[in-house]
C-alpha cells in the first residue's frame, strides 16, 4: 500500500473526511461517558446547556475562547508556512509578563494610550521569544519543534523565578503572584459585572486581519509557497528564510496577545497558573479549524464550548470532566487522518 498525491480534491474529498473526524470523535465519547456511567444524551446534553444555556455561561464561553483564538491563529500561521511552533505557551506567558512589568506603574500613561502600547510590548515579546528558534532553523537547521516545545517549559521556570522575586506581590501574603495592573492597563468588561471583556473584540479583529494577509498580501502568498515547497519557493525567487522569519514574528506575536488579554483582560495580574494550556490546545484549534484564520474562531468557541459544558456536566452528572480532554485529544488526532486523507489516497502497489 502507499499514499498517492491527489492534483485536485473535490469538496467533498475536502469536507468529508473532518466532517466524520468530528463525528466519529463525539461516538468515542458516548462510548466513555457510557463506561463512566452516564448516558450519553444526558451528557452531551449537560454540555450543551453548561456552555450555551444561559447568559452567564455564553459569555464564559466567549471569555474561555479569547484566548484560544489568538493561540489558535499563532500556530495555524506558523503551520501554513510549515514553522511548527509548538511554543505558543511561553510566547503567551512572554507576553504576559511584559504586559505586567509595564502595567503596574512603569508607564504613567491614560487608557487609550497605555492599552494598545501594552498590546504592541506583548506582541513584541511573544514575537522575539519565537524569533530564536526560527533563526536555528533557518541558519543551522535545528529542529523547531524540540526548541519551541523545550521553551515552555524554561520560560515557565523563569516566570516562577520573576513571581517568587522581582515580580513578587509584596501584598500578595507570600503567594507567587505579581503586583495588579493599574486601573488604566485593564481592558474594559464587555457586560458589567461578568468577565467577558474586549480582548474578544480584539481576537476576532485579528482572525480577520489574518484572513486578509493571507489571501489579500504578497506575504500571504510566500507564506503558502513556502509551506507547499520551500525548495520550489526558492527556486522562484521567494527569499524564503525571510518568510520564515516574518511568520515567526506574526505567529510569536499573536500568542503574546493572547498573554495580554488574560491578564489585562481577566486576571488583573500574572500567575504561574495563567494558562491552563492554551498554547498546547492551540494546536487542537489550528488543526479542527483546517488552519484557516476564520475557521480558527468557530473551532476555539467549539474547544471553549466543550471546556466550559463539560466542567458543568461533571458537578450535574458526576462524570470526570476529563471527557473534555479525551474528546479533544481525539479530535486532533482524527483530524490529522482527515487531512491526509483529503489530500491523499491509498493505493495497492
Amino acid at each position: 500500500m502507499r499514499l498517492e498525491p491527489i492534483a485536485a480534491p473535490s469538496w467533498q474529498r475536502r469536507l468529508i473526511p473532518p466532517a466524520a473526524a468530528i463525528l466519529t470523535t463525539f461516538v468515542i465519547a458516548a462510548l466513555l461517558a457510557q463506561i463512566a456511567g452516564g448516558n450519553p444524551f444526558s451528557i452531551f446534553g449537560l454540555i450543551l446547556s453548561g456552555a450555551l444555556g444561559s447568559k452567564f455561561a455564553i459569555l464564559e464561553t466567549l471569555n474561555r475562547a479569547t484566548p484560544l483564538i489568538f493561540t489558535g491563529l499563532a500556530v495555524a500561521v506558523a503551520f501554513r508556512a510549515k514553522l511548527w511552533n509548538i511554543g505558543a505557551e511561553a510566547q503567551l506567558y512572554a507576553g504576559a509578563v511584559v504586559t505586567v512589568v509595564l502595567g503596574t506603574g512603569a508607564l504613567a500613561l491614560p487608557a487609550p494610550l497605555l492599552l494598545p502600547l501594552l498590546a504592541l510590548a506583548a506582541m513584541v515579546a511573544g514575537a522575539g521569544l519565537l524569533l530564536g528558534p526560527a533563526l536555528l532553523k533557518t541558519r543551522l537547521g535545528v529542529d523547531e519543534v524540540v526548541t519551541t516545545l523545550l521553551f515552555n517549559f524554561i520560560f515557565l521556570l523563569f516566570v516562577s523565578y520573576l513571581l517568587e522575586g522581582p515580580l513578587k506581590d509584596p501584598m500578595g501574603m507570600g503567594w507567587p503572584k505579581s503586583p495588579r495592573l493599574d486601573p488604566e492597563a485593564r481592558l474594559p468588561r464587555v457586560v458589567d459585572g461578568l468577565r467577558l471583556h474586549w480582548g474578544f473584540a480584539l481576537a476576532l479583529i485579528s482572525a480577520v486581519a489574518i484572513w486578509l494577509i493571507n489571501t489579500r498580501t504578497t506575504l500571504g502568498y510566500e507564506m503558502r509557497a513556502v509551506g507547499q515547497n520551500a525548495e520550489a519557493a526558492q527556486f522562484a525567487g521567494i527569499p524564503v528564510t525571510k518568510v520564515i522569519l516574518k511568520t515567526a514574528l506574526l505567529s510569536g506575536g499573536l500568542a503574546g496577545l493572547a498573554g495580554y488579554s488574560e491578564v489585562a483582560g481577566l486576571k488583573g495580574a500574572l500567575t504561574l497558573d495563567l494558562s491552563p494550556g492554551f498554547g498546547y490546545t492551540g494546536i487542537v484549534v489550528a488543526m479542527l479549524a483546517l488552519l484557516h484564520p476564520i475557521g480558527v474562531v468557530f473551532a476555539a468557541l467549539f474547544v471553549a464550548a466543550i471546556f466550559v459544558g463539560a466542567d458543568s456536566m461533571s458537578r450535574a452528572a458526576g462524570v470526570p470532566s476529563y471527557l473534555a480532554d479525551i474528546m479533544l485529544a481525539s479530535a486532533l488526532l482524527l483530524m490529522v487522518l482527515a487531512i491526509l486523507l483529503s489530500k491523499f489516497r491509498l493505493r495497492r502497489d
